[in-house]
């Protein structure tokens, strides 16, 4: 469960759900907002409807004072006809007013007590003045029955008025809510767009962080290691699976190096055991084949000289057939391990190389400090190979032999004004050079192009003379 919880899925699924649930709740609230807002606008229409009606209705109850009024002073019934169409309308607008008010208790008492005043005030006032006004027009012209109809139609605008300002509070407060959920939907919006742009960008950030980040680090890596490289490391302490990535990739490249290192060790313990079967051979040779050859040709130089002269003759010529044989087996014990090297060390070694050269050698050699044994074959070889190339390749006319020890480094150059194109081929003696030098911890690199000479650059570790080819390591 640990590793589950720590793991780059259950990071993804929780940052996902953070942002889900805040654009959710952001969409909640505005819908919710929005509702309101929907709901206050049609209840602000409603609260319209109802001051429509109501001034409608009040209009009503004016033409009825109009039409009483003209007649009351004319006489006429021409007058009455906005009385009779009042009289008529207003109990229908009575009952739309009462429909519009009818889910508020308050409004719809106070429709009931307007339309109660309007009857009473038809019933009790302004129909029996009507009949007066046709039996006795002076009495209902007198002045308290005028005044009556004043303070009835005065009641009745009063009425009005307090319903209008009723309904008007109303819809002021109606209005405010749909200001103030307005606003909250502007703000749930605002908020819910603010947090969803913060929240993706820090999942991109962190996304980058946790994962891209750590890829194209592990991806370099990879490209380090698959350069030779093996040094490299990566932090280790990503999340989740990155982590694991990281960790994975340091054991890979501490496996490799392990590898590289014991492979290294086991080519430098072939180099050393080949150097030692050279020496031995070429001591088996010194004391043993050679030292017989020697002792061989000596006694046939006593012999020929007690011989008869045709005698002597052929045994000077079997002697100098020794002799030659003798010289061809020292070259070779050469060859195969240079006495002089064990003995006088590097310097003595390269004087002698360049003694026997065939191509004139120029010698440049600050070795004051006698380094390990195989640092000293490996030289050697090097610069005996490029000899060997130069004299049968490169058709050089001379060879610069520099060497030059560091506090650590053997440097060698080996330089021709040959023709050049030379090349470690497979098999050659360039190749092999090659092996035995990066068995030592050392480099080689050649420089050959075609027309321009060759040279040979050898860096070896500096190990003290007795020192083991791991050492360098």
């Amino acid at each position: 469960m640990r590793d589950v919880r720590g793991g780059l899925t259950f990071r993804l699924v929780v940052a996902s759900a953070v942002l889900a649930v805040v654009v959710a709740v952001a969409f909640a609230v505005l819908l919710s907002s929005v509702g309101r807002l929907r709901d206050l606008q049609q209840e602000a229409g409603r609260s319209g409807e109802v001051l429509v009606g109501a001034n409608h209705l009040e209009k009503l109850v004016v033409d009825l004072e109009a039409g009483q009024r003209g007649f009351i002073i004319t006489a006429q019934e021409a007058f009455l006809d906005p009385w009779t169409t009042a009289r008529a309308a207003i109990p229908g607008q009575v009952r739309e007013l009462a429909a519009l008010v009818a889910d508020n208790p308050t409004q719809l008492a106070a429709v009931r007590q307007i339309d109660q005043t309007i009857t009473s005030y038809l019933d009790d006032y302004s129909i029996p003045l009507l009949n007066t006004t046709r039996t006795n027009p002076a009495a209902a012209r007198t002045i308290a029955v005028t005044q009556e109809g004043k303070a009835r139609i005065e009641t009745l605008r009063a009425d009005f008025d307090r319903f209008g300002a009723t309904e008007t509070t109303k819809a002021d407060q109606r209005q405010a809510q749909a200001a103030a959920a307005d606003h909250r939907a502007s703000v749930a919006a605002a908020f819910g767009l603010a947090g969803s742009l913060a929240l993706v960008v820090a999942f991109g950030a962190y996304l980058t962080c946790a994962i891209a980040r750590p890829v194209r680090r592990a991806a370099v890596m990879a490209g380090r290691i698959a350069g030779g490289d093996l040094d490299v490391q990566l932090p280790g302490h990503g999340p989740g699976e990155v982590g694991v990535l990281e960790r994975s990739f340091n054991t890979m490249a501490a496996s490799m190096r392990r590898n590289r290192a014991e492979l290294a060790a086991s080519r430098a313990r072939i180099v050393a055991a080949g150097d030692q079967a050279r020496r031995r051979i070429e001591r088996d040779l010194h004391d043993g084949i050679q030292q017989r050859l020697v002792s061989l040709v000596l006694d046939l130089r006593t012999v020929e000289a007690e011989l008869p002269e045709d005698n002597a003759v052929q045994a000077g010529q079997v002697a100098d057939g020794l002799a030659a044989a003798l010289d061809e087996l020292r070259e070779l014990s050469r060859g195969i391990h240079p006495a002089i090297l064990s003995e006088g060390g590097l310097g003595p070694a390269l004087k002698a190389l360049a003694r026997r050269s065939p191509v004139p050698v120029e010698l440049d050699l600050d070795v004051p400090q006698r380094p390990a044994e195989p640092v000293e074959v490996a030289a050697y070889y090097v610069v005996s190979e490029a000899l060997a190339n130069a004299a049968k390749h490169a058709e050089a006319t001379v060879v610069t032999i520099e060497a030059r020890s560091t506090v650590d480094r053997l440097c060698l150059r080996v330089h021709d004004d040959g023709v050049g194109g030379a090349s470690p081929t497979p098999g050659s003696g360039l190749a092999g050079l090659v092996d035995r030098v990066e068995a030592l911890g050392g480099t080689l690199k050649l420089t050959s192009p075609p027309g321009d000479g060759t040279e040979l650059t050898v860096e070896l570790p500096l190990l003290p003379a007795g020192a083991a080819p791991g050492d360098a390591r």
